[in-house]
C-alpha cells in the first residue's frame, strides 16, 4: 500500500471540516435538548417537541450516512459501512469507467480542443520574434544533439541491410521513365543541356592539344605530317564552331534531336521490355556496388557536420531564416481562418486518435492509483477534501427532520 503525502493545505482543512461537525453536532445536541424539555408537555409544546424528536431522528439517520462512507460508525462493524476502505477497489473500477465513458472520449477531446482555440493562440504567440528565437533556439539545440548522437555504423547499416536492398527488389524504370518523361515535356532539362554544352565548348578550346593529338592519333600512316596537322586543326575548329552554334541557338536541330532522344528513352523505360530490363540491370549493378553505402555515409557525414555547424550558430543565415520562417508561420495561422480550421481539424483528429488508442491506458491510472492506497488513510484524504460539504447534510437532516416532524404531527392533531 501507498501512504498519501500530507499537504500543506491539509490543516485548513481539517480546521474546516472540524467547524462543520461541531454545527452539525451543535443542532443535534440542540434538538435533543429541546425535546427533553418538552417532553410530556401540552399545547404549543408538543408541537415543538414533535420538531425536536423528528429533527434528532434525522440527525441521526444522515450522520450514519455520512459517516457510513468512510468508517464504521462507533466503530461498529454494520454491514455495508466504511464503504470507501473496504470497496475503494470497485470504487476505482467505476471510476475509471466512468471518466472513459463520459469524459475522456474522442469528441469530448476534440471538443475542448476546439473550445480552447489552440491553434490561434500558439499562431499570435509563435508571431512575436522573442517566441519564435525562443523556439527555433531550443529545437537547434535538440536537433543537434540528436545529429551528434547518430553513429555512422548505424547509418551504414540501415543504408547497407534495409535501404539500398529495398530499392535493388523494388522495380524503378517506369518511375524513372514517367519522371523523364514530365522533364522533357516541362524543358526543365534545357538547363543542363546549357551547361554541358558550355563546359564542353570551353574544354576544347582549352586543350586544342590534346584534341589535335587524339584526330592525328586516327589518322592513316602514310598520310604526310602535314596534311594530318591540317586536318586535326580544321576538325577542332569545326566542332568548337558547332559547339558555339549549339550554344548560342536555342532552337538548334542538335537540341530538338536531344529532346526526341530522350523523350524516346522515357517511353522506352516505361513499355519497352528490352530496355526496362537493361535498366534494372544497370540499377542493380549501381546499387549493389561496395562503394555505394561509403558514398552514402560520407554524403550523411558531410551533411551532419555542416547542418550541426549551421545550428550551433546563433547569428547565422540558417537561424535567423528558421526564426523568419517561424514568425511568418504564426502570422499566417493567426490571421487566415481556412489554414487554422485545417490545423484545427488535424490536431482534433490526431487528439481523438490518441484517445481512442491510449485512453483506456490513461484512465486505467485511476484504478491502479487507487488500488495501491491504503484503504483507511485514502478515506481520511478523501474525507478532508469533500467531508465538509457532506456535514452539510447532516445539517439539512437536522432541519428537514424537523419540519417533517412539524407537519406529521400537525395532521396528526388536526385529524
Amino acid at each position: 500500500m501507498t501512504t498519501l503525502a500530507p499537504e500543506a493545505a491539509d490543516l485548513n482543512r481539517r480546521r474546516a471540516l472540524r467547524r462543520m461537525r461541531l454545527l452539525a453536532l451543535g443542532l443535534l445536541v440542540l434538538a435533543a435538548v429541546v425535546f427533553v424539555a418538552t417532553l410530556h408537555r401540552g399545547g404549543a409544546w408538543g408541537y415543538v417537541n414533535a420538531t425536536a424528536e423528528a429533527a434528532m431522528v434525522g440527525a441521526l439517520a444522515d450522520w450514519f450516512a455520512v459517516t457510513a462512507l468512510f468508517r464504521h460508525p462507533m466503530g461498529l462493524p454494520v454491514p455495508h459501512t466504511a464503504i470507501i476502505p473496504n470497496r475503494k477497489d470497485a470504487l476505482g473500477q467505476s471510476l475509471e469507467e466512468f471518466v472513459s465513458t463520459h469524459f475522456l472520449t474522442a469528441e469530448a477531446a476534440r471538443e475542448r480542443y476546439a473550445a480552447a482555440d489552440v491553434t490561434r493562440r500558439v499562431g499570435r504567440w509563435l508571431s512575436e520574434p522573442e517566441h519564435s528565437a525562443r523556439v527555433v533556439a531550443e529545437g537547434s539545440v535538440l536537433l543537434e544533439r540528436a545529429l551528434t548522437r547518430v553513429d555512422e555504423a548505424d547509418v551504414r547499416a540501415v543504408v547497407e541491410q534495409a535501404v539500398l536492398p529495398s530499392l535493388v527488389d523494388e522495380p524503378v524504370s517506369a518511375v524513372v521513365g514517367h519522371l523523364l518523361e514530365g522533364v522533357v515535356a516541362d524543358g526543365s532539362h534545357h538547363g543542363l543541356v546549357d551547361l554541358a554544352v558550355a563546359e564542353a565548348h570551353d574544354w576544347l578550346v582549352d586543350n586544342a592539344g590534346t584534341v589535335i593529338g587524339i584526330v592525328e592519333e586516327r589518322a592513316p600512316w602514310w598520310t604526310p605530317q602535314w596534311v594530318d596537322d591540317r586536318v586535326a586543326a580544321r576538325v577542332h575548329r569545326e566542332v568548337v564552331a558547332w559547339l558555339a552554334d549549339v550554344r548560342d541557338d536555342p532552337d538548334h536541330r542538335v537540341r530538338h534531336a536531344l529532346d526526341d532522344l530522350l523523350a524516346q528513352l522515357a517511353e522506352d523505360l516505361q513499355h519497352d521490355e528490352p530496355t526496362m530490363l537493361r535498366a534494372e540491370a544497370l540499377k542493380v549493378r549501381l546499387l549493389t556496388h561496395p562503394q555505394v553505402g561509403e558514398s552514402v555515409v560520407a554524403v550523411w557525414r558531410t551533411l551532419r557536420t555542416s547542418l550541426s555547424a549551421a545550428l550551433r550558430d546563433e547569428h547565422g543565415l540558417l537561424r535567423r531564416r528558421l526564426t523568419e520562417e517561424v514568425a511568418r508561420l504564426g502570422e499566417r495561422v493567426a490571421v487566415d481562418e481556412a489554414l487554422r480550421a485545417r490545423l484545427d481539424t488535424y490536431a482534433g483528429d490526431a487528439l481523438a486518435h490518441l484517445v481512442n488508442t491510449y485512453g483506456h491506458e490513461i484512465t486505467a491510472i485511476i484504478s491502479t492509483t487507487i488500488q495501491r492506497w491504503d484503504g483507511k488513510e485514502a478515506a481520511e484524504r478523501i474525507e478532508l477534501h469533500v467531508g465538509r460539504d457532506l456535514q452539510f447534510i447532516r445539517i439539512n437532516g437536522t432541519i428537514v427532520g424537523g419540519l417533517a416532524g412539524l407537519l406529521i404531527h400537525t395532521l396528526a392533531t388536526l385529524a
